[in-house]
């Protein structure tokens, strides 16, 4: 039977806050999925048959905010492919982008499925990952370029290796946004381009998880309740979301240099603070 019900409504907010920050910010929203309720010693089965779709509705509150924030590009987007609206060229150059960039994880996340789900278990590879994580936005930082490119001058190889990036978030303890921003940064794009294309480029990817996962929720194997908690930490974690990547694309417009170093430290910190509790049986 899935173990959600000895959940309380505060701890489905808690995490729910954790992940509207953590998802966007370059600190790995699934390594604190599992990190988090271990180290405050929650009685989870985060192996369990709810514990992924449970998590699955949290991303796609933080998808609806993606959404709602960036509403006027996806109108453009749309616009564009059909040869409408001003600057039709860029925008299907952006579709092409988001396309390409896409692919990875949907390919990575179909046959990798059952491999995948048996690591939200782990606290030590959690940690691990945290701290690596860590380390990949500190050696982004060095590889960032002064020539501040943008999206429009990239093309869909670099798409596919931003979406290959992103695709190794799939592991819990490395960040979907950090991975896909290091990317884009090694190929010249200034921070605040990397992370819009991250920002842009998680909308699909979370939606298309959302559409596997969720489902999943209605099973005769799943508690009774689960449902009703579920959807309320989707909408705290569309909020706290929302305020995250208002505050990320001004934190990042106006920071370039060592704008990720701050993040490198915190994922350090919380990755050996994991592995000490590992250590420690929690």
């Amino acid at each position: 039977m899935g173990r959600l019900l000895a959940l309380h409504t505060l701890q489905v907010i808690i995490l729910a806050v954790i992940q509207g920050v953590t998802e966007l910010f370059p600190i790995s929203s699934v390594g604190h999925n599992v990190i988090i309720p271990k180290l405050l010693q929650w009685h989870l089965n985060q192996s369990g048959p709810a514990f992924l779709p449970f998590v699955v509705v949290l991303h796609l509150g933080t998808a609806l905010a993606l959404l709602i924030f960036f509403w006027q590009d996806w109108i453009d987007v749309v616009r564009g492919i059909f040869g409408r609206g001003e600057n039709v060229e860029e925008n299907r150059h952006l579709f092409d982008l988001l396309l390409v960039g896409t692919l990875p994880a949907v390919f990575i996340g179909f046959f990798f499925e059952q491999a995948l789900k048996s690591l939200f278990a782990s606290l030590a590879l959690a940690s691990i990952m945290l701290i690596i994580n860590g380390i990949g936005l500190v050696v982004g930082e060095r590889l960032r370029s002064e020539r501040g490119k943008t999206l429009a001058d990239i093309g869909w190889k670099e798409a596919l290796v931003v979406g290959i990036a992103e695709a190794m978030a799939l592991i819990p303890g490395i960040s979907r946004s950090g991975a896909s921003m290091v990317a884009g940064m090694a190929y010249g794009l200034k921070t605040s381009e990397a992370a819009r294309y991250a920002f842009l480029l998680g909308f699909p990817v979370i939606l298309g998880a959302g559409v596997l996962e969720v489902p999943k929720l209605t099973a005769a194997s799943i508690a009774p309740g689960t449902v009703p908690l579920a959807i309320v930490g989707g909408i705290v974690a569309a909020v706290v979301a929302y305020f995250s990547v208002a505050f990320l694309t001004r934190y990042f417009r106006h920071k370039e240099g060592d704008a990720l170093r701050p993040f490198a430290y915190y994922c350090w910190a919380l990755g050996i603070l994991g592995v000490l509790g590992a250590a420690l049986h929690f």
